[in-house]
């Protein structure tokens, strides 16, 4: 079979202006909700678009670890690729896509740094060995070869053995404030429902359709 010959026709429901809350978080907590019920497999996975100062792009899959007013939170390594981009370039682009729901959620915003407070609170949450990962690995480096890795590793938890394993300081978490979100449903014949909320000045936000 071809690639033009995979097609999927989206028939569960509609998006209407009345369908949405006048808050685009809220609205985003009402669709992540309805995933969740559906069993939507890691709901929170979203991909994170980020871009070099030259404008060069790259994307990656990472998981949403929080969510209120203030924005969308993820964690990860400051020294990453991604981190460096954030840090020369302040912007990025999440999109949750829900396929069980025909749903997708795209977001654009400026991206700041969590407080240490909240990144500690995070890492000391997470399973001993993601720690563990966390603290060893320097994230994008070249490695050469899994053995070193995995050597230190073993390292680290036989040093910290009960006892906490501190969060490096290049690891932590990120904010994705929103200035743009956008709802877009399935519909037949690929006439897709997209409804886009873009801040105002005032903090408010303005509700347009958009053509599919």
């Amino acid at each position: 079979m071809s690639f033009a010959d995979l097609r999927k026709e989206y028939m569960q429901r509609g998006l209407s202006e009345e369908d949405l809350d006048a808050d685009p978080v809220r609205q985003f907590q009402v669709w992540f909700d309805a995933a969740v019920a559906a069993g939507v497999p890691e709901p929170n996975a979203m991909t994170l678009a980020t871009a070099t100062a030259e404008g060069r792009p790259s994307a990656r899959m990472v998981l949403l670890k929080g969510m209120d007013a203030a924005g969308f939170v993820f964690y990860t390594n400051y020294e990453s690729r991604k981190g460096g981009e954030l840090a020369a370039n302040p912007y990025a682009a999440l999109v949750f896509f829900w396929v069980e729901l025909e749903r997708q959620v795209r977001i654009e915003g400026r991206v700041e740094r969590v407080s240490a407070e909240q990144s500690d609170t995070y890492f000391h949450s997470r399973p001993a060995g993601s720690q563990l990962s966390a603290a060893t690995s320097r994230q994008s480096t070249v490695l050469a070869g899994r053995e070193p890795l995995e050597r230190a590793v073993r390292a680290l938890e036989e040093q910290q053995r009960g006892q906490e394993i501190p969060r490096p300081e290049y690891w932590g978490g990120f904010r994705v404030v929103p200035e743009v979100i956008e709802f877009w449903q399935g519909r037949p014949s690929r006439l897709h429902d997209r409804l886009r909320y873009t801040r105002q000045a005032d903090g408010g936000w303005k509700i347009e359709r958009l053509s599919p």
